[in-house]
């Protein structure tokens, strides 16, 4: 189970990635226009179509990831997502990632084989009390309320970016411990009671929220200050809400330190990364 639960979130990570990348691609490729006349324009090109797919599937794998196996082990390995956007993404758009930049993606995959060889997280549960969920609830959405705050009382772009990062992280850690509740409802009950348990709604509507909070991360200032906070915070507080929520569990004492280092490599590669995307060269170059 949690072999499968890997290899889905892994699959998870490269759909999301592949179609990011696609849909990245077939926006570069219209001049002009805005609204529903881009959404038209975009949908009669196939690499765009092909990003909805990959974007679709990755929600699909990532259910089936959150269906086979502990929350606290799946969201982290999303983690994987900007390594294998730039990998899927650089020769899609004709671009050469720099020798830093694959130093960075492998200091990204070694973090995380630390973090979670280390960390060893286990548990089956995949329904919790209301006692849990409340004050989960009230934490989740107010940290979210509280970072937009300080967004829009900042004038510093790096702040802005940052808070309203750490704000889509929480988001869709959220999102994803109430697509667990709601996926093992399904499975345990079906289709009837994933329609009327009150989690499927919820995890759409913080979803949302976790999109459009990620979309102004990405306006309000550059990319290496939202991404780090948006990759670290997901799977830090994903970790958090399966110990809290679902009662999952993972290894301390001595094991506290590699995974201090699994962390602070995925750290590192993940501001490299998002140094080296201004300075992707033309392949043609």
């Amino acid at each position: 189970m949690l072999v499968l639960a890997v290899l889905f979130a892994v699959l998870g990570a490269a759909s999301n990635a592949a179609g990011t990348a696609f849909q990245r691609k077939a926006a570069s490729s219209v001049s002009s226009g805005g609204g529903w006349r881009l959404l038209r324009e975009l949908a009669r090109k196939p690499a765009w179509l092909l990003g909805i797919a990959g974007v679709t599937g990755a929600a699909l794998f990532q259910a089936l990831a959150l269906a086979n196996g502990p929350l606290a082990l799946v969201q982290p390995v999303f983690v994987l997502e900007l390594p294998f956007a730039l990998l899927i993404g650089v020769p899609l758009l004709h671009r050469r990632l720099p020798r830093e930049g694959w130093w960075a993606v492998a200091a990204v995959v070694v973090g995380l084989v630390a973090v979670l060889g280390a960390a060893a997280p286990s548990g089956a549960r995949t329904d919790a009390s209301m006692a849990r969920w409340i004050p989960v609830l009230a934490g989740c959405l107010g940290a979210m309320a509280l970072a937009v705050v300080a967004s829009r009382a900042s004038r510093s772009r790096l702040v802005r970016a940052t808070a309203l990062g750490g704000a889509a992280a929480v988001g869709n850690a959220l999102t994803a411990a109430l697509l667990k509740s709601a996926t093992g409802t399904l499975a345990d009950e079906g289709l009837p009671a994933f329609l009327t348990t009150w989690q499927t709604y919820g995890f759409a509507l913080t979803g949302i929220a976790a999109v459009l909070l990620l979309e102004n991360a990405l306006q309000a200032g550059p990319l290496a200050a939202s991404q780090p906070a948006l990759t670290i915070g997901d799977a830090s507080v994903s970790l958090l809400l399966g110990v809290v929520v679902y009662e999952e569990s993972v290894r301390g004492g001595w094991w506290v330190v590699p995974e201090l280092v699994g962390v602070a490599l995925i750290a590192w590669g993940v501001r490299e990364l998002t140094r080296a995307v201004p300075h992707l060269r033309d392949l043609t170059g």
